[in-house]
């Protein structure tokens, strides 16, 4: 029979305390020495620098949007900008749907080409980066990440929901996914054509400010109930509704990098599955590839024992190495700008379209009906 031994405190002697072992069926693993890390991880640090950088561009997009939404329904009286094309970033459908187009089609999207580049961005930075868009660039992801942590603050902890409700409630975002990949999937070249050119698409980005501009009290009820389940569940939206966060993740799967554990160094503290926000089990595992993990790598930064937990880039025919914060951050950059730089040197950027047009369908966005989607072609609701 195995022998269990676990320690316990013994009566001193000499003032020293004695650990005397105590069976119980089954020998438990000797405790490792810590060899501690030499240098402070600077990954959160890095993290919320992009983070900040990317929420900052994001809120400046939306108020150069809105103003030039002002302009327009305004007639044009006031000050005119320039439609800021970067905000078709916060329209994953569209972007959903232009890949569709350029692969049926072969060419890049007259209307609205921002969506394409930035969700080809994003994909491209989730194959190589795992899903680094959600954890490092997402204004949604980095507003959720703080509602979470506030939350925490104010009632002492986050709530972890149990598995039998986590895993049905996760689900959710793949199947939202589902819908609209099967509708998009279903649709030819022409039929996203004829809908990105009818009124309700020309200004499908201007209706989405409207939603948030002029809310009802459902919405607002429907938005304080997400609120509230971001302060107390850990990335609530993103772990359970989001639908291009299950595509970023999918997408993962794929990716060379990953979260690897080296078993002989860790001391098995269990820090890092405590802090991880996606609640994995880090501690238990010796790679980590979950579609929900988000390279935020919280779990690196907290711990306490030298290479034992690092962000690595697999390669089949070359040794592991360890891929940096800060490369990681550049890797993203330049991703992120070499599209957008391609799209505006290529004249594939912004959507242009006469003044006259613009006046009169800024002004009546909440008054254009959906299209009807039959058979793959598309028509206007009557």
């Amino acid at each position: 029979m195995q022998v269990t031994v676990e320690r316990y405190p013994a009566p001193t002697r000499n003032g020293a305390n004695l650990e005397l072992p105590k069976l119980h069926g089954e020998i438990s693993k000797p405790r490792k020495k810590l060899v501690r890390r030499e240098k402070k991880d600077a990954s959160q640090h890095i993290r919320l620098a992009v983070q900040s950088a990317f929420l900052i561009l994001s809120v400046w997009i939306g108020g150069q949007f809105y103003f030039w939404v002002r302009w327009a329904e305004t007639g044009g009286r006031t000050a005119e900008i320039t439609r800021p094309a970067g905000v078709e970033g916060g329209l994953p459908i569209e972007g959903l749907m232009q890949s569709r187009y350029v692969l049926a089609s072969g060419h890049l999207p007259r209307l609205h080409p921002a969506a394409f580049f930035l969700f080809a961005a994003f994909t491209l930075s989730s194959l190589l980066l795992r899903k680094s868009f959600c954890g490092w660039m997402c204004p949604v992801g980095t507003i959720s990440e703080y509602l979470w942590k506030f939350g925490r603050n104010v009632l002492g902890r986050n709530v972890r929901l149990p598995r039998w409700i986590d895993l049905p409630l996760r689900s959710l975002k793949y199947l939202l996914l589902g819908f609209f990949a099967y509708a998009i999937a279903m649709m030819s070249a022409v039929a996203i054509a004829d809908f990105v050119a009818s009124p309700y698409g020309l200004v499908v980005d201007v209706r989405m400010l409207n939603f948030f501009r002029f809310i009802d009290g459902t919405t607002a009820c429907v938005l304080g109930i997400l609120v509230l389940a971001s302060m107390m569940v850990q990335n609530f939206w993103c772990r359970y509704l989001c639908p291009y966060g299950a595509w970023m993740g999918l997408i993962s799967l794929v990716s060379p990098v990953l979260i690897a554990r080296r078993e002989s160094t860790c001391i098995d503290c269990g820090k890092c599955a405590k802090v991880c926000p996606s609640a994995l089990p880090v501690d238990r595992l010796i790679q980590i590839r979950s579609a929900e993990c988000m390279s935020c790598l919280e779990c690196v930064a907290v711990c306490p024992a030298k290479n034992t937990l690092d962000l690595q880039v697999a390669v089949p025919t070359k040794p592991r190495r360890v891929l940096p914060a800060w490369q990681l951050a550049i890797g993203l950059a330049v991703i992120f700008f070499g599209f957008v730089g391609y799209a505006k040197l290529s004249g594939h950027w912004q959507t242009s379209l006469p003044r006259e047009v613009v006046l009169k369908l800024v002004s009546a966005a909440n008054e254009q009906n959906h299209p009807i989607i039959e058979n793959g072609h598309s028509g206007t609701e009557q």
